[in-house]
């Protein structure tokens, strides 16, 4: 094991035979154990999960959103820009962004 303070949970999975065959085959040609590849599938599922929850627990677009949104827009509106927040010049030079003066 990579971290001595990781838990470890042991459990029986019972799977298809043809979902065995193709989870093994895909985690082998990418360098994985069966069980790493598992692991892995099982935390991108439940990462899946709580964004969908997340998503529907949020705050549908409204005019009172936009206009907070709006608000501290403009409060920063004038500000010089603070050295590293600077477009990259490339953005600006190709039309990708329009500055406003």
């Amino acid at each position: 094991m990579d971290n001595p303070n990781l838990t470890v949970a042991k459990f029986q999975l019972r799977l298809r035979s043809s979902v065995k065959q193709d989870a093994q085959a895909v985690s082998q040609s990418r360098g994985l154990s069966l069980n790493q590849f598992i692991n892995q599938a099982v935390a991108e599922k439940l990462a899946h999960l709580e964004q969908e929850e997340w998503v529907k627990n949020r705050l549908e677009p409204s005019d009172v959103l936009a206009e907070r949104a709006i608000a501290l827009l403009e409060k920063a509106r004038g500000n010089p820009v603070v050295v590293g927040d600077e477009l990259p010049s490339d953005l600006i030079s190709n039309g990708s962004v329009h500055v406003s003066p």
